[in-house]
């Protein structure tokens, strides 16, 4: 499943390949013309509310088709409204002669009231004038309507939640929502639940909702039903795709002048380059387009029809690009966005050969034929990034092999802005870890010894003397590893996040400045412990701070869990490559955690004894210029601090542990470093409490 690799072509990037079977399954229909997901889904047709978490292409759209109708069929529902984040998605709701295919009804939005097809260019302008628009559909006898957010947003402000009483909302792209009362949409969603008398649906392709802020609060979130659809199912599934690389690539100097190296005119590409106040940026959005086209060949001229410029590569063929990011001229750009679109074009994949953005063609762009997605500088999300991967990883005739690069400004000691660029780097490396967590199949975890699980199959060998005892649930992709120690959670809502939310806690964890950093670029002075333990342990309690201490350490040691035997996985697999010994197919993922886990009893304190950014180093030391890498370890190792009270406190309980299990307190000189940690952590703890005592006896303010 996950491979380190090199792709063979005229570049280097340093990557992780995700190799897959393709079953077809994902792409085959039912009797009702229901494919994998969209069966799933429908299955739970009858919940009040659904929240779909699946991948970029597996059909989510058609998805809420088959639940709108049904929900206004047979669950006396007055009408649907599909709420989209901008018009263009739009065009995934129009209309569907679902019958054709086996199904009750057909899906028809009449031309009214699709207002994502209603003229106007500034969304926040001219949304107000569409709540009249809202209103007559309200007051009509029709069943569907699109719009998009900012429309349903102003809608709600002026008529209030009240005026959508039984209706379906169902709000495609679901991440942009978010809990903070800063977040009008997020607030409207809150006092639709409260109110409790519509149906919702909300559905993404991204597998954490919200990047730093979560979507639901908790007890809104346990009223929703999830239907998970994993990447993992998605791209096993295919009928032709069977590898994505997933790497970064460092440059130095102009990025226009590293793009040739990893920009192959032999493949379709989507280019994202960076926004005009980015640092990577030239500040000249029209010169980086025409030095990109300069990169690939020689300009020989426009299409008329298209918009597309035409570029003559130095092996003789003329590539089409359409150039999203100039709009200086809006009749040209109305043009290419048109022919990107045409539905005659689809199939064809001839009709263009790269496109150059901005801003645009992320989410909801459907370009079937891209097998390369080239971002340049970080993004400000690893949503948006998840996205973005999500424009190469669609299914087509002959497409086998797709990648996305990050193309990053490498730190240099001239540079004035080092930490700026330590920063963006970091946040590279933290979306491909992302990925690989989100690609990987989900781990069902349970203690040692709890015995096989139903769905799993353990081969000849499991659960025998000498045996693995590794499940693996082929349809799900899902393995069963049991764990020496491994704390069960307790309440149903810790349950749910171990089943659903690893990837969530996963997230923000690899959103954590200070982990990354001392994981990777501090590891002489920085115990595995205290990422595993103490600041993942933080990230679960600051996340579900309503949760019991037994179930906050259960969703920490999944999470880690996880998380470190993906990685180790690949690490395994790497060494096996090495000696000549690859693994193979769609079993490879496996076969990784079958050398790593046959090679110890394994048990949670052995994870938590493990690096999670061992295998990120060993990549990112193949990618980066060695003097560049020793002057971001220097700086890092410099930032580091006497420990801080937060962190000493959480030391302190450790140790508590230590002598609950052992009889004693850790020892300060100790040779075991965790124990010699949990020790210091004991006596920084006394002394702020000490500082606060002084402090108090003084007047003064204290810490404690």
């Amino acid at each position: 499943m996950i491979n380190p690799t090199n792709p063979t072509n005229a570049y280097t990037v340093p990557s992780v390949s995700i190799t897959t079977a393709r079953t077809g399954a994902s792409s085959r229909a039912n009797a009702l013309g229901m494919r994998a997901m969209q069966e799933r889904a429908y299955a739970k047709r009858g919940e009040q509310y659904l929240l779909i978490k699946s991948p970029p292409a597996s059909g989510k759209s058609r998805a809420l088709m088959f639940i709108a109708l049904d929900k206004l069929g047979n669950q006396g529902l007055q009408q649907a409204i599909i709420v989209v984040p901008e018009r263009s998605i739009g065009g995934s709701f129009a209309d569907e002669p679902l019958s054709q295919y086996g199904f009750y009804w057909d899906w028809q939005v009449a031309p009214q009231w699709n207002l994502c097809n209603a003229p106007g260019v500034d969304e926040m302008r001219v949304a107000k004038s569409k709540v009249d628009a809202v209103r007559k559909f309200l007051e009509s006898t029709d069943k569907m309507m699109v719009c998009t957010h900012a429309t349903f947003r102003f809608a709600v402000e002026e008529l209030g939640v009240q005026a959508f009483d039984n209706r379906l909302i169902a709000i495609d792209e679901f991440h942009h929502v978010s809990s903070n009362p800063d977040n009008k949409l997020g607030s409207q969603l809150g006092a639709f639940i409260a109110r409790d008398k519509v149906h919702l649906v909300a559905m993404t392709g991204s597998y954490f909702r919200g990047d730093s802020e979560a979507v639901l609060g908790p007890v809104d979130e346990a009223k929703f039903e999830t239907i998970t659809y994993t990447y993992y199912e998605q791209l096993n599934g295919y009928q032709w795709l069977k590898s994505l690389d997933i790497g970064y690539f460092f440059y130095t100097g102009a990025y226009v002048d590293a793009v040739t190296k990893v920009l192959d005119p032999a493949l379709k590409t989507i280019v994202h380059i960076p926004n005009v106040n980015a640092r990577e940026s030239l500040k000249d959005k029209e010169r980086e387009v025409n030095e990109i086209m300069h990169g690939l060949g020689e300009w020989t001229g426009i299409d008329t029809v298209t918009g597309f410029h035409l570029v003559q590569t130095r092996a003789g063929r003329t590539l089409k690009v359409a150039d999203l990011v100039d709009d200086s001229d809006p009749a040209r750009r109305s043009r290419v966005l048109t022919a990107l679109k045409d539905p005659a074009q689809k199939n064809n994949r001839d009709h263009v050969d790269v496109i150059i953005a901005l801003g645009m063609a992320k989410e909801g762009f459907d370009w079937i034929w891209c097998e390369h997605a080239l971002t340049i500088g970080y993004r400000s999300s690893l949503t948006e990034i998840v996205q973005i991967i999500g424009r190469a990883t669609r299914d087509a005739i002959g497409k086998e092999r797709s990648r996305f690069t990050n193309l990053i400004a490498e730190p240099a000691a001239e540079q004035a802005t080092v930490a700026e660029a330590v920063n963006d780097m970091l946040k590279a490396i933290s979306a491909s870890l992302l990925m690989e967590q989100v690609l990987a199949p989900r781990y069902e975890f349970t203690p040692k010894n709890a015995g096989p699980l139903g769905g799993f199959d353990y081969g000849e060998e499991g659960y025998k003397d000498g045996g693995h005892n590794i499940g693996v649930n082929k349809d799900t992709g899902q393995i069963h590893v049991e764990i020496n120690g491994l704390t069960t959670p307790q309440s149903p809502e810790a349950t749910r996040i171990c089943k659903e939310d690893l990837n969530e806690v996963v997230t923000s964890f690899l959103q954590d400045k200070i982990a990354l950093e001392r994981g990777l670029f501090d590891k002489e002075n920085t115990l595995p412990e205290e990422l595993t333990q103490l600041r993942m342990g933080k990230i679960v309690r600051e996340r579900y701070p309503e949760l019991s201490d037994t179930d906050q350490e259960a969703i920490r040691q999944h999470a880690i869990a996880a998380m470190n035997i993906t990685q180790q996985a690949k690490l395994a697999l790497a060494q096996a490559d090495a000696n000549g010994d690859t693994a193979q197919g769609s079993t490879a993922l496996l076969d990784g955690v079958r050398k790593f886990v046959n090679v110890r009893d394994l048990d949670i304190d052995l994870i938590d004894r493990i690096n999670p950014f061992d295998a990120a180093y060993a990549v990112l030391a193949k990618a980066m210029d060695e003097k560049s890498l020793r002057q971001v370890q220097a700086s890092i190792a410099a930032k580091k601090v006497s420990i801080p009270e937060d962190e000493a406190r959480e030391l302190a309980k450790r140790a508590l542990q230590f002598k609950n299990e052992r009889g004693r307190l850790p020892d300060i000189n100790s040779a075991d470093a965790w124990e010699k940690r949990m020790a210091e952590g004991v006596a920084a703890l006394a002394r702020y409490r000490a500082q606060a005592k002084a402090a108090q006896a003084q007047g003064e303010p204290g810490n404690g």
